[in-house]
């Protein structure tokens, strides 16, 4: 029987909270706390499996247009995440960081992020990075005019160090939830040789089950980077 083979990184598109809880007849805050919840349960599948790195799309620089009521309850459960969460995960091991530029948020929000992400200084155990306040062109067009601030050529390699992401590999698997099937601005550096995976399920209705099927579906993969 071949051996199992499990993605170092996977990154997530969160996709579907809203739908879910239209479904139901809830208000679409209940559908974004559930969609807290699974990705609760996401990150305790994907530790048990021995993923590295998951990576989540948690608030894009387009997620600005929403109704600013709706923008308000994302900001306090962000706030509640990082003062409730973090801390567990940090006891934990874990690393939690952010990609994305964090100082357009709420001072409050700001505040409880990187106070709490400090307390996993010094952990070595998986990460989970979170995308907020984040665009991948924006983070390709700010990386190249760092690079060139510091006085280096423009080339693959140092635009992938001036990343978010550089200290960490690049996923090897992109799940989108709810059927949509895009990429809407996220990673699109990073995932230029990922495996892509769209799901029906929407997200709040994501757990250790669906990952389990996602790992089936990528070891169904054969993965070539180009070549024939």
């Amino acid at each position: 029987m071949a051996e199992t083979k499990i993605p170092k990184h996977i990154a997530f598109i969160m996709d579907g909270n809203g739908r879910w809880a239209k479904s139901k007849h809830l208000p679409r805050s209940v559908g974004h706390r559930e969609g807290v919840v699974s990705m609760r349960k996401v990150v305790e599948a994907c530790y048990k499996k021995g993923v590295q790195v998951v990576s989540f799309y948690a608030f894009s620089t387009e997620n600005w247009s929403r109704p600013q009521e709706e923008i308000d309850t994302l900001f306090d459960m962000l706030e509640k995440f990082a003062k409730t969460e973090i801390p567990k995960y940090a006891k934990r091991n874990f690393i939690i960081r952010a990609m994305g530029d964090l100082s357009a948020l709420p001072q409050k929000v700001q505040t409880a992020l990187v106070d709490n992400m400090k307390l996993c200084e010094g952990n070595t155990g998986m990460v989970v990075n979170l995308g907020i306040n984040y665009g991948g062109r924006d983070e390709i067009v700010n990386a190249v005019k760092n690079l060139v601030t510091d006085g280096l050529d423009i080339t693959k390699d140092n635009i992938s160090k001036y990343l978010y992401t550089a200290d960490l590999p690049d996923p090897d698997l992109m799940v989108r939830s709810s059927g949509e099937v895009r990429l809407s601005n996220f990673m699109l550096w990073q995932i230029s040789y990922s495996e892509m995976l769209f799901m029906d399920t929407l997200w709040p209705d994501f757990d250790e089950q669906t990952i389990d099927e996602v790992i089936r579906l990528y070891n169904k993969r054969e993965r070539r980077f180009g070549r024939v």
